[in-house]
């Protein structure tokens, strides 16, 4: 990228990120280093770092470096629940299993509300969290992978779904929507719940600037309440 200006390498830097070269808190390259890669001046380096540090993307410190900020700015205004943590919060002990890890063209209602173009491809799976080896919630979600590929690979023998992508991607929004959902057959079959039943509902998806990354439903068995602080 020789010639580069500040834009385009601000650009480049915020994609490596995203595709998860570099993850929440890492420490990146620094200017010098940037500089000789992109073949440009440290000046022009230090305005696309510069930059990403006003999105929220980066944070940087005086002789401490530059490092992808741990939790970006909407996080830390709606924090986005992790169901483990919702899990042992009540005592119990948390597990999770991917019933379904699938690689699909998503429908067109989806493709339209994640903003997809036609053709775009997106992991989509299906998994059960457990509390005491009981369900606790079912989740359907999809993840866009033109936005972050590196889900193909992701081992969520360890981590959720949930708690790999809140840990690993970036994200500049998100929207949430909470609603009641009466149970179908196949809900009241993972929730071990009557069909029909009444269960709190949650939607969300989450944006990097105008890319979607994931979008996601999860279905809590009866009688879970969310908290959260605002």
């Amino acid at each position: 990228m020789n010639n580069a200006t500040h834009q385009g390498i601000r650009d480049a830097i915020r994609t490596r990120i995203v595709s998860g070269e570099w993850k929440l808190g890492d420490l990146i390259p620094g200017e010098v280093d940037f500089a000789a890669h992109y073949g440009c001046s440290r000046t022009t380096v230090n305005r696309a770092l510069q930059a990403l540090a006003e999105e929220g993307i980066v944070e940087r410190k005086r002789k401490g470096g530059t490092r992808v900020r741990p939790m970006p700015a909407p996080q830390a205004q709606f924090r986005i629940p992790i169901v483990r943590e919702q899990v042992e919060s009540l005592g119990h002990a948390y597990a999770t299993k991917v019933l379904k890890r699938e690689i699909e063209l998503p429908p067109l209602s989806l493709r339209s509300d994640m903003q997809l173009p036609a053709g775009t491809q997106c992991a989509y799976l299906e998994s059960i969290h457990l509390a005491d080896d009981q369900p606790f919630a079912f989740e359907r979600r999809w993840v866009n992978l033109a936005t972050v590929p590196s889900f193909v690979d992701a081992n969520l023998h360890e981590l959720s779904a949930n708690e790999w992508l809140v840990k690993t991607v970036p994200f500049s929004r998100g929207d949430v929507s909470l609603s009641g959902t009466s149970a179908d057959n196949q809900l009241a079959e993972m929730l071990q719940i009557q069909n029909g039943a009444a269960l709190f509902t949650m939607d969300r998806t989450t944006w990097f600037e105008d890319r979607s990354v994931t979008r996601m439903t999860l279905f809590y068995r009866q009688g879970y309440r969310l908290s959260f602080e605002i």
